[in-house]
């Protein structure tokens, strides 16, 4: 049985739950937001925004957890581990107890895609990582490999640029999917080396990572020497504690109206949990905004 109510509960303090948590909270609604890892989400990670907002991840971040405190925002350290109807309500099971809202607001994000190749699991955090802008100086004058063909796999690839020695930017495809503002960049610096039409294998190594090997399209295996490896081949959505009931797409993420409500009646979406959600730190602000807005319409607020 539900024992602590709120009107509105976000999952998740990435920049779309803070969006939303502080936008529900100025309709007056009484708030959760709970979030079993640190605030701020993926952003966190990034030293300098490259868009519409500037800064570092965790200065924007911290900024909006301390306005949503100020507004008495309960913040919540707890995982989330499933969601349920309960009467005219809505049931939130945590690791720590049960809570009822009247609405819930799912900006769980997601989590960075694993290649999934022998070796990434085993060397995590012996030369796997994925974040340049935390470990790139540990690989100062260093080789390291970036996996991928996206706009977090070029800006990695540069911001590890300015501390290694050589950056092999593998990519499958034979032409870059990101931004040509980003692709032109990686070109133009002389650091970075793509390896085009080509997949790794396998992570190998002793202690630590010094090498992984790969295959082109013609069938040649190589190995390449390194000390890092950092894949960025997309997203998974942090949707698995949500019922079966919820529509999802084809990657997991959360099916919405246009009034971003999930196919579960109170339970909105937002961020890069739900399907269509743009890659953008505006689009999860945009999506936080509008899922508060349309729960307290939903509430009468």
């Amino acid at each position: 049985m539900a024992t602590t109510k709120f009107d509105v509960i976000v999952i998740g303090t990435g920049i779309a739950g803070l969006a939303a948590a502080r936008h529900a909270a100025q309709r007056g609604l009484k708030v959760a937001g709970i979030e079993a890892l640190l605030f701020g989400g993926l952003v966190i990670n990034i030293n300098e925004l490259d868009g519409e907002l500037s800064g570092s991840g965790t200065d924007i971040a911290s900024n909006m957890m301390g306005e949503i405190s100020e507004l008495g925002v309960e913040n919540l350290s707890e995982t989330v581990s499933a969601l349920a109807r309960d009467g005219d309500g809505i049931a939130v099971t945590t690791d720590g107890g049960t809570y009822r809202a009247r609405a819930v607001i799912v900006a769980s994000g997601a989590k960075l895609k694993r290649l999934g190749v022998p070796g990434e699991a085993e060397f995590e955090y012996r030369g796997v990582s994925q974040c340049a802008d935390c470990d790139g100086p540990m690989y100062q004058n260093e080789e390291v490999v970036v996996v991928g063909g996206g706009d977090s796999a070029l800006q990695e690839a540069l911001v590890l640029a300015n501390f290694c020695k050589r950056v092999h930017l593998v990519h499958r495809g034979a032409k870059f999917h990101a931004r040509q503002q980003l692709a032109d960049a990686v070109a133009a610096n002389a650091k970075i080396q793509p390896l085009w039409n080509t997949i790794v294998e396998a992570v190998l190594g002793e202690k630590m990572v010094n090498k992984v090997r790969a295959r082109d399209a013609a069938g040649k295996v190589s190995e390449i020497p390194c000390a890092g490896f950092f894949a960025y081949v997309g997203l998974e959505p942090n949707s698995e504690f949500a019922p079966p009931k919820i529509k999802r797409d084809a990657r997991g993420a959360l099916v919405t109206d246009a009034e971003l409500q999930t196919t579960m009646a109170g339970v909105f979406a937002a961020g890069a949990v739900r399907a269509g959600c743009g890659g953008m730190l505006a689009d999860a602000l945009a999506d936080g905004e509008k899922a508060a807005a349309s729960a307290a319409k939903m509430l009468g607020c």
